[in-house]
């Protein structure tokens, strides 16, 4: 593999015929510089982030003063913008004074990324937070033991609509439960939508039961009406926080047409293989979203033959979809953030803020 920058591969775009006459469109999206601020932590949490090199954007301060006057919270700043940070200091600071907090998450591998992250927190500040997570994949053994002891649950909608109806075997999580978080929150509109809102209306009415009346926090990159949207799931009123303080790296947008002449000579499910070619080539780490599992697993095929025919590695080229064990996705995964993997070929299953580490180009 060659190790390219994003801009020497994009060249090509310019010079080789056959990739120029297939670009539609191109924007470029300059940088910008982030704006830092300051605000009062305690010294485990400054400790933590020390440890990490991690000055707070002015977005992060912002949130983290709204939730410690008790407001409810929806954060829309864009991805990598450290949401997830913002909210979980104000949270861990209640948890860690005997709070409890649930986190919903749509999917299973946005979870347990969630649960590395704050086992890390713990790790790094000294903190005893007792995090888990609550789902289907949780053994029959230790869930009498998570509902006990765990101070920080995490689950999905659909464990906790089982979840709800047995709300007596969780009588001390509920009584203490001080924040409900919903990361990527664009994923409830609709008719799932409806019902997860249905949802929290029987969770918030449980809380009430056992004398709890929790903030609620919602994240998301993707909303265009945050507050309407916040106010119709929840039934609640929120607080919006949508200035990014966060720095941006240059971007680039490419519009790639492939029946650019109105025929085009290979289908667009080959012609996304052929790019990933050329990105795994050069060393560009790269994801690729599609839209079965089937074509998932077809283009990862093709471009693994691809690159063996070039008598490059081909195990460098991976699929990721529903469908696989936990254990295979955790490790797909892994393999991606630690760089081990240059290029994946996923559905909707990884699109959920996972910090997969460094990518340089993303194929949809």
């Amino acid at each position: 593999m060659v190790g390219m920058s994003v801009e020497q591969v994009l060249r090509q775009f310019e010079l080789e015929r056959h990739l120029k006459q297939r670009v539609a469109y191109t924007k470029v999206i300059e940088e910008k510089k982030a704006c830092h601020c300051e605000i009062s932590l305690k010294e485990p949490f400054q400790r933590y982030l020390k440890a990490k090199g991690i000055r707070l954007y002015s977005h992060q301060c912002k949130v983290i003063e709204l939730l410690r006057a008790g407001k409810n919270v929806i954060i829309t700043t864009p991805t990598a913008s450290g949401k997830t940070l913002a909210f979980s200091l104000p949270v861990f600071e209640k948890v860690v004074e005997g709070a409890s907090a649930l986190y919903i998450y749509p999917t299973k591998a946005l979870t347990n990324d969630q649960l590395k992250f704050i086992k890390e927190v713990e790790e790094l500040a000294g903190l005893q937070l007792f995090p888990a997570i609550y789902d289907g994949d949780t053994p029959t053994s230790k869930r009498g033991e998570i509902r006990e002891k765990a101070r920080i649950v995490l689950t999905n909608p659909y464990e906790l609509h089982q979840v709800l109806p047995w709300h007596a075997k969780w009588q001390r999580f509920f009584k203490s439960v001080k924040f409900v978080v919903l990361d990527e929150a664009h994923r409830y509109r609709g008719v799932f939508g409806s019902n997860v809102a249905l949802l929290l209306r029987r969770l918030r009415r449980v809380c009430e039961r056992y004398g709890s009346n929790p903030q609620f926090v919602l994240s998301s990159a993707t909303l265009a009406n945050p507050l309407e949207f916040s106010k119709e799931l929840v039934g609640l009123d929120f607080e919006l926080v949508s200035e990014d303080g966060s720095p941006r790296g240059r971007k680039y947008f490419i519009l790639y047409n492939p029946y650019f002449d109105g025929k085009g000579t290979l289908s667009a499910h080959q012609e996304t293989a052929k790019l990933l070619e050329l990105f795994v080539k050069n060393g560009v780490h790269t994801l690729v979203f599609t839209v079965s599992r089937k074509m998932a697993e077809l283009i990862a095929r093709w471009t693994r033959q691809n690159l063996k025919a070039s008598n490059l590695p081909e195990h460098v080229v991976s699929s990721y979809r529903a469908g696989y064990l936990p254990e295979e996705r955790r490790q797909i995964e892994n393999a991606l953030k630690k760089g081990e993997l240059l290029g994946v070929v996923s559905t909707n299953a990884l699109e959920l803020g996972i910090d997969i580490g460094s990518l340089d180009a993303v194929i949809i």
